[in-house]
């Protein structure tokens, strides 16, 4: 099977292309090398995946309007797992326009190539920041996410409803997953443990956010790369109990689906930075500040579709998580 990774130099990116490449399938990633955070580990993530048999790399951005579909009608992919996208909540409240292009424009190109190209399936990256305003726990598909607090969970619920038109007009299987929190080895230097680490390690103060009252459904990214790639496999069909009058917000009766991906269970911020103490062997300074625009107090994913869909069960926990990670930062960094 020939599988396009959209993102593939990126946190998940890689970590799913290598999943699929141990699985023996045909890969071909594509990324940009966008410069948001250092860009020089995206290219040691991708130096990882290039002595696989197997794998493929160009280097493009998704919002090009000629050579996506140049790409597309030229590699006649089965199936495409798009995760390339501007990421982090609070770039967008400085940088709103980096999102549409990306996640709005860049994600019409990849519905495009799909529709003309006879692909099978696409699943694609949405996120837990869509539930927004929303204080109904635990988060779940069926429930509302039509109030997202920063432009960055607007683009990504906007992608959702462009996959269900391409769903409904042109016949094409889409799946859309909301990702909580991701963290792990290889992960990005603007999230909470690498920056944590970072700063601890160097004698810097933490910045606390909230006063330290938020909850996160951290999911380890070995978690997350398994679900993705079990959920390309089952392709989206459409839903023959779906009814406009008790319309179900996650199915339709077009071949369209979006389900939740985490790990399912809350942990407070304060008890992961605890973890992250006891692995480091260092006590955190800690600069408490108040919650940030466009930020979320408390995430919990319902994970019971993405169950019932693949099977799919998070088996890592976050004490296993924080010090893999922290055993992958001291390696990659040589402390």
């Amino acid at each position: 099977m020939k599988v396009l990774v959209t993102g593939a130099a990126g946190f998940i990116g890689f970590h799913v292309a290598q999943r699929l490449i141990e699985r023996g399938e045909d890969v071909l990633g594509i990324d940009n090398f966008d410069p948001y955070y250092d860009v020089s580990l995206k290219h040691a993530r991708l130096a990882q995946l290039q002595d696989a048999k197997g794998f493929r790399f160009v280097e493009m951005d998704i919002a090009d309007r000629e050579r996506m579909p140049a790409l597309f009608a030229e590699e006649h992919f089965d199936r495409v797992i798009h995760l390339a996208a501007q990421a982090g909540v609070r770039h967008s409240l400085t940088h709103p326009h980096d999102y549409v292009d990306s996640n709005v424009t860049g994600t019409l190109n990849v519905l495009e190539g799909c529709r003309y190209n006879d692909v099978q399936h696409l699943v694609y990256a949405s996120t837990s920041s869509v539930y927004g305003a929303s204080t109904d726990m635990p988060f779940s598909p069926d429930g509302d996410a039509d109030h997202p607090l920063a432009i960055y969970a607007a683009t990504k619920r906007a992608t959702e409803f462009m996959a269900h038109s391409y769903a409904h007009l042109y016949g094409l299987p889409t799946t859309g997953l909301r990702f909580f929190t991701v963290y792990g080895p290889w992960g990005r230097p603007d999230m909470a443990l690498f920056l944590f680490t970072k700063k601890m390690l160097a004698g810097e103060p933490i910045p606390v956010f909230n006063q330290g009252q938020h909850a996160r459904d951290f999911t380890y990214v070995d978690d997350i790369a398994e679900g993705v790639v079990r959920i390309m496999y089952k392709t989206a069909t459409p839903d023959p109990n779906w009814n406009s009058a008790a319309a179900a917000p996650d199915s339709s009766n077009a071949p369209w689906r979006i389900y939740n991906i985490g790990n399912g269970n809350p942990v407070p911020l304060m008890d992961y930075i605890e973890r992250l103490e006891e692995c480091l062997g260092i006590t955190a300074e800690k600069d408490m500040l108040p919650m940030q625009a466009g930020d979320i107090e408390k995430t919990h994913s319902s994970v019971h579709g993405l169950y019932e869909a693949v099977g799919y069960r998070p088996e890592t926990t976050v004490a296993e998580g924080v010090e893999k990670f922290v055993r992958w930062y001291r390696d990659y960094y040589d402390i």
